[in-house]
């Protein structure tokens, strides 16, 4: 007995299920460039020096590269449908890599790292100066690690958190973070070391106050403050010329002044949330408490 055609659509049913298969590359070869950019970043932040200053600037371009590879990564597989527990879990540890450690080792070595040993008045080398030194280099040791450990905690939060309500919700419907995203935080870190084209910090009092800017970064990572999540723009999806324009303008910005502009808009977002949680507790503040029912009396 002769066995009946196979029809094309057999034929294009194992062809589709393959197609898909394959197509999660895509995402992960997005994430695979954000681990890349983050290694990159933390060889080029060891090799950083006073006098070699243009590898911490190196290494906060590497990281603003990766931020670029991790919001692509997921559009992409939203885009595509290609969405897996593997490529969650593999952008989360490339974000710990790239948006945790790189930065943390950035911010130590530019921030404290290269502060002068000594400091010479009138020919005499004042030692206990040398002995603060070595107290404030240990100090920028414990807050990239705060730092580093308030970006992995962010990131452990946000995969168990099915639905991530934040305790002053605000509008309905609004897309957003709950707490300032890894990826910001490192964002901070990068735009301030690219401001100053890699030159790291000499002075004391920079020095200490990069400390508590790393320790507000961290505490923001960590808190329930809502933060634009910029989820809602969809690409697929008509806008306004003037968007488009506005996007332009941006590019060209930071094509030709990303010192500036990258400045602006990482310090522009991390305040932000700040903005957004003050306003939220003046307006709760200022609400009237609503009337207590009037008595009715009794026949």
């Amino acid at each position: 007995m002769n066995s009946p055609l196979r029809r094309d659509s057999d034929f294009a049913e194992p062809r589709r299920r393959r197609l898909r298969k394959g197509i999660y590359l895509l995402p992960s070869l997005f994430t695979a460039g954000n681990i890349a950019a983050g290694y990159f970043a933390i060889l080029q932040a060891m090799q950083g020096t006073a006098a070699d200053a243009w590898h911490f600037d190196n290494a906060a371009k590497a990281i603003g590269i990766a931020i670029l590879f991790d919001g692509f990564d997921g559009r992409i597989a939203r885009m595509t449908h290609t969405t897996s527990d593997f490529g969650r879990e593999l952008d989360s540890l490339a974000d710990v890599i790239t948006f945790g450690v790189a930065p943390a080792i950035l911010a130590w070595m530019w921030g404290f790292r290269c502060l002068p040993t000594s400091f010479n008045l009138s020919g005499l080398i004042d030692m206990s100066v040398s002995d603060f030194r070595i107290r404030l280099v240990q100090l920028g040791v414990i807050t990239s690690f705060i730092f580093l450990t308030a970006g992995a905690s962010r990131l452990a939060r946000f995969n168990i958190t099915k639905n991530p309500q934040p305790s002053n919700p605000g509008k309905p419907g609004k897309k957003y973070f709950v707490g300032l995203p890894i990826p910001g935080g490192a964002g901070v870190v990068a735009a301030i070391v690219h401001f100053t084209r890699g030159q790291p910090v000499i002075w004391w009092g920079v020095a200490l106050t990069w400390g508590a800017l790393i320790v507000a970064v961290s505490f923001l990572m960590v808190s329930t403050w809502r933060f634009p999540s910029f989820k809602d723009i969809d690409l697929r999806h008509r806008h306004p010329f003037r968007g488009m324009v506005v996007i332009g303008g941006i590019i060209a910005g930071i094509w030709f002044y990303s010192e500036y502009v990258l400045f602006i808009l990482a310090l522009t977002y991390m305040l932000s949330g700040v903005l957004l949680r003050f306003t939220y507790a003046i307006r709760r503040k200022n609400a009237t408490p609503p009337a207590p029912p009037i008595p009715q009396p009794q026949e």
